[in-house]
């Protein structure tokens, strides 16, 4: 296809006739290879028009959203279900960070591209942030696993512009800071495909975004307030840090300090927690490298508690595990995450691994440029688990951190989502989708500003269902 005849496309609606689309050859890339990837990606506007993504309406629902969440319920420990809704109940903005299962089912109420890369699951804003590679690094990327798949790249997309939409709503920044974040995230994804497009495999794999990135379009205000938080939030999420804050002696031995919303120890015994400990790692070694397990081995358990953690998660089974190291001077913080099926397998197909916990794993070494050397999975009594490390060196911003800069923040998600999907997707495929003109950005923009008013409308479902009593919901812990 020549240039001229490939712009003539690209001016054209989506609605063109199928013979607009038909390929006329490969493309050649600014390296001089012939490619005919590019082809597959434009073959894919006909499966899913670019503006057309920008429908939304609830008529498309077969189930209603709150259904959907309660649909969840049988996996979760029942005692903290109250905590869960009334934390949802809160905000539009929490509530969409619970309703993954909600959008999921309405994202695949709608044809998809079907160009195919890891997806991240619950690409919301908040879920990107600042992790320490091995080498002690500070690389920013996505950083939440539990509902990754392999699944359509534009509906990674669609949820992070949505969760713009309706975070700016919460921190009250108006509409017209919403829509420029939004488009700068569409924009940063877009730029940043472009150029992994044209980039060999091992470039786009070894890519990295540095801690520096994030600050770099901001003014000298902002730059120095952000990277003062970094500094501080980095000190404070060392392990040694963690130890400061949460564990006390007693007796002499050293514990976990207790709070009923965040963690207990549920009545049992130490030596039941030896046991539940020894049973989890027994089979999580198994799941690491083998040069791996001498440094685990070298580690032992001193206390445990459960954890309740997030919005999302609340409900799922967490254990929070304080280790020591032979030498006496490093202290490890452990958790152990339950996983369950990711909320889009009811829609793509279940996932290739007998094991959720593998599949969170896996999805997380496939979309990090460098993930924790810790992580690992189990299965205890039939419930699939993940292993990490514990706040090291993982800075997570907050909506009000974020909100004087909600659009340069955005830009560099949209880029680390791109490159994300560059690992495991075809970069060439998903940017001759997107294409040069205007399309898509439409549609994503159009769908995030009607998904964000129908989180609202869903929230105001839920507050309504818990003052009418249908759903119950407290702020206590266990």
């Amino acid at each position: 296809m020549s240039d001229v005849s490939a712009d003539t496309v690209e001016s054209r609606p989506d609605e063109a006739s199928p013979s607009a689309l038909e390929p006329t050859g490969p493309r050649v890339r600014a390296s001089g290879r012939v490619s005919a990837n590019a082809d597959d990606g434009r073959w894919a506007r006909r499966r899913a028009p670019r503006r057309a993504a920008a429908h939304w309406s609830a008529e498309a629902r077969e189930v209603r959203a709150l259904d959907r969440l309660r649909a969840q319920e049988p996996v979760r420990d029942q005692a903290l279900l109250p905590l869960r809704y009334a934390r949802m109940a809160s905000s539009p903005w929490a509530y969409l960070r619970g309703a993954a299962a909600v959008m999921a089912a309405d994202l695949a109420a709608a044809p998809h591209s079907g160009l195919t890369v890891q997806m991240c699951g619950d690409a919301h804003v908040l879920n990107f942030g600042l992790w320490a590679s091995p080498e002690r690094q500070f690389l920013f990327d996505v950083r939440d696993f539990d509902e990754t798949l392999p699944g359509p790249f534009e509906w990674d997309l669609k949820r992070l512009a949505t969760s713009i939409n309706v975070l700016a709503g919460t921190e009250r920044l108006g509409d017209a800071c919403a829509q420029d974040a939004a488009a700068a995230a569409v924009a940063g994804y877009r730029d940043a495909m472009r150029r992994y497009a044209e980039m060999g495999e091992l470039d786009v794999w070894y890519d990295r975004i540095t801690s520096d990135v994030p600050l770099r379009d901001l003014t000298s205000e902002f730059a120095e307030a952000a990277a003062r938080t970094i500094e501080k939030q980095a000190r404070k999420r060392t392990h040694h840090g963690v130890a400061q804050r949460l564990v006390s002696e007693q007796d002499g031995v050293r514990r976990i300090t207790l709070d009923p919303m965040k963690r207990v120890d549920e009545g049992m015994s130490h030596e039941e927690r030896i046991r539940a400990y020894e049973q989890v790692y027994d089979t999580y070694l198994a799941s690491i490298p083998a040069h791996l397990r001498r440094l685990v081995e070298r580690f032992t358990r001193v206390d445990s508690v459960r954890q309740i953690v997030g919005v999302g998660s609340v409900g799922m089974r967490v254990w929070l595990h304080l280790l020591e190291g032979d030498s006496g001077q490093q202290p490890v913080f452990s958790q152990i995450k339950q996983a369950t099926a990711s909320v889009y397998e009811e829609f793509l197909g279940p996932s290739e691994f007998e094991n959720h916990g593998e599949r969170v794993v896996v999805g997380q070494r496939l979309m990090q440029s460098a993930s924790d050397i810790f992580l690992g999975y189990t299965r205890v009594d039939g419930t699939d688990y993940y292993v990490r490390q514990y706040r090291d060196m993982k800075i997570i911003p907050s909506g009000t951190e974020i909100a004087g800069y909600l659009p340069q923040f955005a830009a560099v998600c949209g880029h680390a989502l791109a490159k994300s999907h560059a690992r495991s997707g075809d970069p060439e495929a998903i940017a001759a989708y997107i294409g040069k003109g205007e399309a898509f950005a439409a549609g994503i923009l159009g769908y995030a500003r009607a998904y964000a008013a129908q989180t609202s409308a869903d929230h105001a479902d839920l507050v309504a269902a818990v003052a009418d009593g249908e759903v119950e919901a407290a702020e206590r812990g266990w």
